[in-house]
């Protein structure tokens, strides 16, 4: 299950609890994303400066980049109060209007997963992001009648990991879009030092590099290492955090060099191994490693796709030399002369 893999951007309860204590609450304190904080500062002071409601802003991309955090932010540098809700906690029409009719002058309304929103409360929240009005229909019949209802001026942050499940209607209501990017190295060695100070951890600063290399460019995923390795460092060490005690601890989560997990090595060798690097169906993958289809190819692919260590083809998918390498696989020449084949085609599609 998703839910229980270490590895995973997807939010915990225990993320849930330690998000709240490191979460920065200024454009200043948040690390990283600097052409959207950019934007987004001048939208900000713009609004403020005109006494307005920001616009509608939409955050997209992979989990655990801190889109909630942003929300966050973006609330506090407006002076607004921040409501939080999600696309499946609102499951009727009433459950929305209850909310947007609570929310005061250029208040904030944060929904994630907004994409799982049902098309009847999405219709009706497209009057409300466009002319801060609520419209119903009293009766039935041919004495049914519209009544509209005005909304105070408010900005709606939608965040969604899958933006290309946004209907063209809402996607286009939103007037800022912002996607958010994995983070490097550099960015992720900070915001472990920030959540180690606020921790009272002691790492050095080989520990937090190797760290944030292994995090597959998301600070959820770092800050969850984080907890771990002091675990460790507080047992096998003297409750300093150093390269030797990171490499240890990291190495019993089995979580290698690039970040990968035993599940991604294993969803790797069986392309490899068993199906001669491919092309194999994702549902011939899955029944061979006994994941469910849909979360390897929402879960395990995307990062696997970004390393270069797998390609989806017509046919199903293929292991590149890049994993070869990583697995110290040997690749045979028939083999590089598919891949190349592939790529080749590939570039004349383009």
């Amino acid at each position: 299950m998703e839910d229980e893999r270490f590895i995973t951007s997807t939010k915990n309860m225990e993320d849930e609890d330690v998000e709240n204590t490191l979460r920065p609450t200024t454009m200043e304190e948040y690390v990283g994303q600097d052409k959207i904080k950019n934007s987004l500062n001048i939208y900000i002071k713009a609004a403020k400066k005109r006494g307005e409601a920001l616009d509608h802003v939409l955050l997209y991309g992979p989990p655990g980049l801190g889109k909630t955090t942003l929300s966050h932010i973006i609330a506090n540098e407006l002076g607004s109060s921040l409501k939080i809700t999600s696309g499946p906690a609102i499951e009727k029409v009433a459950d929305l209007a209850s909310i947007l009719t609570n929310l005061n002058k250029n208040d904030v309304l944060f929904i994630d997963e907004i994409h799982r929103l049902s098309r009847a409360v999405e219709e009706v929240l497209y009057p409300a992001m466009e002319d801060y009005a609520l419209d119903f229909i009293l009766g039935k019949g041919p004495s049914a009648r519209t009544m509209r209802l005005k909304l105070q001026p408010f900005t709606l942050i939608g965040a969604t990991t899958k933006a290309g499940m946004l209907t063209g209607p809402l996607r286009d209501r939103f007037g800022v879009v912002c996607r958010l990017e994995l983070y490097n190295k550099e960015e992720l060695s900070k915001i472990i030092k920030r959540s180690a100070k606020i921790l009272n951890i002691k790492i050095d600063d080989e520990a937090c590099l190797e760290l944030a290399l292994r995090s597959r460019g998301t600070p959820r995923i770092a800050n969850r290492f984080l907890k771990r390795v002091r675990d460790y460092a507080e047992i096998k060490g003297e409750g300093i955090i150093t390269l030797q005690l990171c490499k240890e601890a990291l190495e019993m989560l089995e979580v290698d060099e690039l970040g990968l997990d035993y599940t991604d090595r294993k969803l790797l060798l069986t392309i490899i191994d068993k199906f001669h690097g491919g092309p194999v169906g994702l549902d011939t993958l899955s029944a061979a490693t006994g994941e469910e289809s849909n979360t390897i190819e929402d879960v395990y692919e995307p990062y696997l796709l970004q390393l270069g260590f797998i390609a989806r083809t017509p046919r199903g998918r293929i292991a590149l030399p890049n994993a070869y390498k990583h697995l110290n696989k040997k690749i045979s020449e028939s083999r590089q002369k598919y891949i190349d084949m592939f790529v080749s085609k590939e570039d004349e599609q383009e």
